[in-house]
């Protein structure tokens, strides 16, 4: 009997090891599979200082690509149409991973006819090419549209968060663009979990620009011991370069058909960020302020308070009447009513927290926060139409769990709640 036990158990260890190093052969020869090539990946695209002339896109290569080239032409229902298409060398920027060096490439295509919508290519000019994929320029003017909102992906990105970004695509397919509120990914020096989120969310991001902000996750400590943002960030985003001055493409802002959108970097430089928010803030000329960034200013989950962040910029969201702030951080879906900081709701500001991914907190929530739903992966449909704004809050497979509309008449803000 014990002969066959130990001859049982041997079996039952051989069996695990060889699961093991299958299973570690697989997340290797994953992780393998996101090595550059000569063929333009992870493509993203992002909107300019002026959306409805002009719109970036980023991708990457092996150094064995020394030269980058954009293609693009107004969209036509024949097939001739790139016989009309201009080219656009890109700049290239060497760096490098954990998982070695690769070339960034970055093209702005520019003096484009609002409300068009175009076709565009990337590749080495010669025969390494990405297909032709459709993008279309913002209006000169304010007109409705929606937008995509996600917390933190952070975690398991591939298996769970990929699921967040289809459902999110087919539910607003006509998205004009997504906020990512920060914690894209865990480890600021993994490169490979770089190679899972942009697979996530290629589909989205060749033609919906992505408008992300900087979360703690993607900061790290340097050879020289300082703490800085991991190198993914710059080459792979191409953010406009009028924010406050040493966070460039981390703090920056765009003016899309009757929005202004404003990310900020909660991680450094806090004061210097609300003196310069405080000042674009003041001549604003678009209806709505959306404001975005990682550390929420009223946190959602247990031992969280992010006292700094809130004591700096609260102040100025007041003083501007900024109507709607996203944040992540907190894996949680939590949100406010219309809040000021001296306790008043009159002109007062919507903060939401969100998650997208696969990492869930628990605890108790700042009283401020009036709903609280937890261990729900999210991402959120957000409609802006003339005085009306309207965010809703579904589930990963889909489903409304919550919801609220502002509405601005003349001075007045009213919300109505779910």
């Amino acid at each position: 009997m014990f002969s066959a036990r130990l001859h049982s158990r041997r079996l039952w260890i051989g069996a695990a090891a060889l699961a093991a190093a299958a299973s570690l052969f697989a997340f290797q020869s994953a992780h393998a599979g996101y090595a550059p090539s000569a063929l333009p990946d992870r493509i993203v695209t992002t909107w300019t200082a002026e959306p409805a002339a002009s719109f970036s896109v980023t991708w990457r290569t092996s150094t064995a690509v020394s030269k980058g080239f954009g293609e693009i032409v107004e969209a036509t229902d024949g097939p001739d149409f790139e016989k009309a298409a201009r080219r656009v060398e890109a700049a290239v920027e060497a760096y490098e991973t954990n998982q070695g060096p690769a070339h960034a490439h970055s093209v702005t295509f520019r003096g484009l006819k609002p409300a068009t919508e175009y076709l565009y290519r990337v590749g080495d000019g010669s025969d390494a090419w990405s297909e032709w994929i459709p993008f279309r320029t913002a209006a000169a003017q304010p007109e409705p549209f929606t937008f995509l909102y996600f917390g933190d992906a952070q975690t398991r990105i591939r298996s769970a968060w990929s699921r967040v970004v289809r459902r999110a695509l087919e539910t607003a397919p006509g998205a004009r663009l997504a906020i990512h509120a920060g914690d894209l990914i865990n480890n600021y020096d993994q490169d490979a979990q770089w190679g899972e989120w942009h697979e996530a969310s290629s589909a989205m991001h060749r033609s919906i620009p992505a408008m992300p902000a900087i979360g703690n996750h993607e900061y790290g400590r340097g050879a020289e011991g300082r703490r800085r943002p991991t190198v993914n960030w710059r080459p792979q985003f191409a953010l406009p370069l009028n924010g406050a001055a040493g966070l460039e493409e981390t703090n920056y802002f765009v003016d899309f058909q009757g929005v202004r959108f404003v990310a900020l970097n909660s991680n450094e430089k806090l004061e210097e960020q609300a003196a310069w928010l405080d000042r674009l803030l003041e001549k604003n000329p678009n209806r709505w302020t959306v404001v975005f960034f990682h550390h929420p200013i009223f946190s959602g989950a247990r031992g969280r308070d992010n006292q700094r962040v809130r004591e700096a910029w609260q102040p100025v969201f007041d003083r501007r009447g900024v109507d709607l702030v996203l944040n992540g951080h907190d894996h949680v879906y939590a949100r406010t009513r219309l809040v000021r900081g001296d306790g008043g709701t009159e002109g007062g500001t919507m903060y939401v927290t969100s998650v997208s991914g696969a990492k869930m907190y628990d605890g108790k929530a700042h009283p401020a926060i009036e709903k609280i739903i937890r261990h729900t992966q999210f991402f959120q449909v957000i409609r802006v139409d003339g005085d009306a704004l309207t965010l809703e809050a579904r589930t990963a497979r889909g489903e409304v769990a919550d919801s609220f509309r502002i509405v601005k008449r003349g001075g007045a803000k009213r919300l109505i709640a779910r």
